[in-house]
This record gives structure tokens, sequence and C-alpha cells, in this order.
């Protein structure tokens, strides 16, 4: 199960965590966004990503700061942060597959 963030726990759980954090911006009334919801799900429970990355989530809705201060303007929008920096964003629907092969190439 994906890590729920908001504005209190987002530095410990991603800007000062050692590694890989994939973190979905969405919303409860977006459709590409529960589209993309189970593959989100499935990533974070897959055994071989185990390890690999942290998958977090935040609410654009119950969390207007954090998504300004990442400039969120569309979603769903994926950020990937390594060792608290952003280093690739992505931007509406992403199949599992090109997800995958983007942690691969983030590690």
């Amino acid at each position: 199960m994906s890590l729920v963030l908001n504005k209190d726990n987002f530095d410990v759980e991603v800007k000062q965590y050692k590694g890989l954090v994939l973190v979905d911006f969405w919303a409860t009334w977006c459709g590409p966004c529960k589209m993309l919801a189970p593959i989100i799900d499935e990533i974070s429970k897959d055994k071989e990503l185990n390890g690999k990355v942290k998958v977090c989530k935040v609410d654009v809705d119950d969390n207007r700061e954090l998504a300004m201060a990442f400039g969120i303007r569309n979603i769903p929008t994926l950020k990937f942060f390594k060792n608290g920096e952003v280093v690739k964003t992505i931007v509406g629907f992403t199949e599992k597959e090109e997800l995958i092969e983007i942690i691969g190439s983030l590690q």
C-alpha cells in the first residue's frame, strides 16, 4: 500500500529519505488518476521492487500547499525523488511497464 503524504510528513518521508521515492499527486475526482491508482498500488506491493522504491501519494485537494510547492498543474503527476531531489516528472496516465522501466533506470 502506498504511503499517504501531507505537509507534516512529506519532508521526513521524501526529502530526507535516502533512496528512490515515487510520489503520485492525484485527486478523487480525476478519471486518469482513478485509472492509475491500481497500477501505483501494484508497484507498491511488487516484491521485485521492494526496497528499490518507496511509493507515496498526495491528494492535491487536501494538500494544496504541497501541490503548489511542486508546480502541480495537471494530474495525475508522478514525481520521482532520489535522495530528496526531483529527478523525473511524468504528467498523465502511464502504463505499469513504463513505470517499472523508469524505476530501474533511476536506481
